[in-house]
């Protein structure tokens, strides 16, 4: 059945089916997934020793000329899931042991999503790993069903959205949506393993020259919400991709005294987290989105 989709801060009305790819994302309306495994390259508090159960989508509404996952960001690869086989797929993983359920980049599938978690007992938490550009509405669809809400926050600078997104309302749109994650959830919880069971956990990735930017973010993680009440990650893994000739300023990594300095600042204003070292600036921690643990039958 297509649908005509409204649900992303795009507004964008595309028209998606079963084979009919539409709007930015590039999506139909059932669920792409490329790939269904345990990770361990998230925050320790998400992969803890037995993994996060995660599931990647394929498809973005933005389109970050830094992406990482390009691969399937732009709406190519995966297999198709219904509601139940989207349902099974979360019940495998949970019985191979892992800490939670990780739903990598679901905005534009947020129905679907909504419908398998529905009435679904995992008995771990279900993690929304997002890039934080979605709508309010759309995170009041899984109200009840996450317990982990793992936003990027990228830009506090318009100008910066619309020059490596094209999203100019990022800003005003990933604040207002991180302020609905931790109203559905609270301050954050950690279980006596040191996993996160509920709460928000905002991530920054440091591009290279935009330390303001950073220290903006930062800023408003520390302002925004009360003291010890969310998790923050200062990620230094900014590696250039392919196809940056158009942006030379993104064609460097992160330096180690931008990296120390933005520590210290985070340090300064009080946030409980995490931060990375310069060895984590490399593809490594890539998957593979081959389809592992993808069975559509």
């Amino acid at each position: 059945m297509d649908v005509f989709c409204n649900d992303c801060p795009r507004q964008c009305g595309a028209k998606r089916g079963n084979s009919l790819r539409g709007g930015i994302c590039r999506s139909p309306a059932l669920p792409m997934v490329a790939r269904a495994a345990p990770h361990y390259g998230e925050e320790p508090c998400i992969s803890g020793t037995r993994g996060s159960g995660t599931i990647f989508f394929t498809g973005c509404n933005l389109r970050c000329v830094f992406c990482q996952n390009r691969e399937i960001s732009r709406g190519e690869g995966g297999m198709p899931l219904t509601v139940p086989q989207l349902r099974d797929t979360m019940l495998r993983l949970r019985d191979q042991g892992v800490h939670n359920i990780n739903l990598v980049t679901g905005a534009h599938f947020v129905r679907p999503i909504a419908e398998a978690l529905s009435g679904l007992e995992l008995g771990i938490p279900v993690v929304w790993n997002s890039s934080g550009y979605e709508s309010v509405e759309s995170l009041r669809m899984l109200e009840g069903l996450v317990q982990v809400w793992l936003p990027d926050f990228k830009y506090w600078k318009s100008d910066l959205a619309r020059r490596y997104s094209l999203a100019e309302d990022y800003p005003a749109v990933a604040a207002a949506a991180i302020r609905e994650m931790y109203r559905q959830a609270g301050p954050f919880e950690l279980d006596a393993e040191g996993i996160l069971r509920k709460g928000v956990l905002i991530r920054h990735l440091i591009l290279p020259g935009q330390d303001l930017n950073a220290m903006d973010v930062i800023d408003f993680a520390a302002e925004e919400f009360p003291a010890g009440s969310v998790l923050f990650s200062l990620m230094s893994q900014y590696t250039p991709m392919p196809g940056l000739e158009r942006f030379p300023e993104l064609q460097n990594r992160v330096d180690a005294e931008t990296n120390e300095r933005l520590i210290a600042y985070m340090e300064k204003r009080g946030l409980e987290g995490f931060w990375q070292e310069m060895d984590a600036a490399t593809d490594e921690m890539i998957p593979a989105f081959d389809g592992t643990g993808v069975d559509p039958a």
